[in-house]
């Protein structure tokens, strides 16, 4: 299934700390979240390992909130939370 990653997704994910080659990761290897409006949700969790606005953070956790449009995937945002998961 084609991926089109929208403008606005791009944007936020330069904002809050991850990139175009992560949300198509999760796309295909995330697991299912709940979403609201009729859309879809993945998430994944990553190693961080680094800091962030002036404080370390051992993992990230993204999620990615999309709609499929007939043979495509059209993302709608992308959020990205900093901390630990037993994961």
């Amino acid at each position: 299934m084609e991926i089109q990653i929208d403008p606005h997704t791009l944007e936020k994910a330069k904002e809050r700390g991850t990139n175009k080659d992560e949300i198509i990761d999760i796309i295909h290897t995330g697991f299912d979240i709940p979403a609201r409006y009729g859309r879809k949700g993945k998430a994944k969790v990553y190693d961080f390992k680094q800091m962030r606005l002036n404080k370390y953070y051992e993992q990230k956790k993204v999620e990615v909130y999309y709609t499929i449009e007939g043979n495509k995937i059209i993302t709608v945002t992308v959020y990205v939370f900093y901390g630990k998961w037993g994961v």
